[in-house]
Formats: C-alpha cells, structure tokens, sequence
C-alpha cells in the first residue's frame, strides 16, 4: 500500500464547449515531500470553492489499478499520474475495501477518509470527452476525498498505514451504490444513514432524497 504519485495544480483555464473556463483539475506529479494543511498539499488550489475544497475535501485519492481499465475503455496508449484530478496515486486499495471514517498514516500526515468523489463537468472537459461523467460514475472507480487531521508531510514512495476504522462503517462503493442506484436496497440506505463519519452535506442529501420520497 503505497503512494506513487503526488500531485499538484493551480486553477487554470481551458477550453470546454466554445467556452473557457477555470479549473483545478489539471495536476502534475511533483519530486521531494510536499507539505499538507487542513485544505490542500501546497501548490494546490480548487477553482470553485462552492462544489470542491474546504475541509471535508482537502486531498483526493485515487487508486493506479484503475489506470489500466481507463486507458481501454477510452482507447489510450497512457495515462499519466494525477489524470483524474488526484492528489494521490495510490496503490493497493479499492472503494469497496475503503471505509467511511478509516484513518491512515502517510509520512507525517494523517488522513481520514470522508467521502467518494462525484464527477461534475470539469472532468469531462478535462478528457474532451461529453460523455465522461456517465462513465466515470457508472464504472464505480471514482476515488475518495479525506480530510487531514493531521498536517504533515508526505512524498512519492511513501507507504500508507491504515491507523483504525469502523468496521460497520460503509465502505465508499457502498456510498457511490446509493447515489448512483435509483432503486437503493434499505438496508444499504440504513447502513449509510449510520455511518457518523460521514459528512453533513451527504447526511442532508440522504434526508432530502429517502424522507422525502424523492428518487
């Protein structure tokens, strides 16, 4: 379990639809150990702080098994680190092995999972591709945001300790299956609903969408 990559970005404009637009998404993968606060690596910025950024989001991860399976299904020759938007290239983890809340040591920092990573257009506009978005969620390998408990600092190489999680937590798949399913099983929205680790904002959408009626 290690990370291979570390990578950064600052807003940057590209074009997307005949239109320019300013994105954070555009990362490159840095040498040495690279310093982590409570919101970002340093040399890292989000472009619209409405929808990314803040706390419960300050680093995102993503796992390099899923590198092979991207370059076939979008017919790439490769893939460099950090395509996805990801702080972090990691290997040796998986959403559906990934809990909601579990801490993990990299460097000096430690790192507690909160959520997956939902795609909005900036990742379609990243890979030109419309049809992107679709893709990305209906393959499940989306990734998952932390947030930083403790600053530190971190590098490529480094191994990653998992420090403790809650196995009745669920795991990030299980939260991706309920947002992407329009027919959730019950029991995966309880177990959802029970995990307190995960952040408020998924709370409310939970509330909105199963207390309501809404589908």
């Amino acid at each position: 379990m290690l990370v291979l990559s570390v990578n950064v970005g600052l807003p940057r404009q590209i074009q997307w639809r005949g239109q320019t637009i300013e994105t954070g998404i555009l990362k490159e993968p840095v040498a040495g150990r690279v310093s982590v606060d409570r919101l970002n690596l340093h040399g890292d910025r989000q472009a619209d702080l409405s929808v990314h950024g803040g706390e419960d989001k300050a680093v995102y991860a993503y796992p390099h098994e899923h590198y092979a399976f991207w370059q076939r299904e979008l017919e790439l020759e490769q893939l460099a680190p950090g395509a996805f938007g990801e702080n972090l290239t990691v290997t040796g983890f998986a959403e559906r092995d990934v809990r909601i809340g579990e801490r993990w040591r990299i460097g000096s920092c430690e790192l507690a999972v909160t959520e997956p990573r939902l795609p909005c257009f900036k990742l379609a506009a990243k890979f030109q591709r419309p049809d992107m978005i679709r893709r990305f969620l209906v393959s499940r390998r989306t990734g998952f945001y932390f947030r930083v408990l403790r600053p530190g600092e971190l590098g490529a190489g480094d191994e990653i300790e998992r420090l403790g999680r809650d196995e009745s937590a669920v795991s990030v798949a299980d939260v991706v299956e309920l947002f992407a399913s329009k027919a959730p099983d019950p029991e995966l929205v309880r177990r959802v609903r029970a995990t307190e680790s995960l952040p408020e904002s998924w709370r409310a959408w939970i509330v909105e969408r199963f207390q309501s009626g809404a589908k």
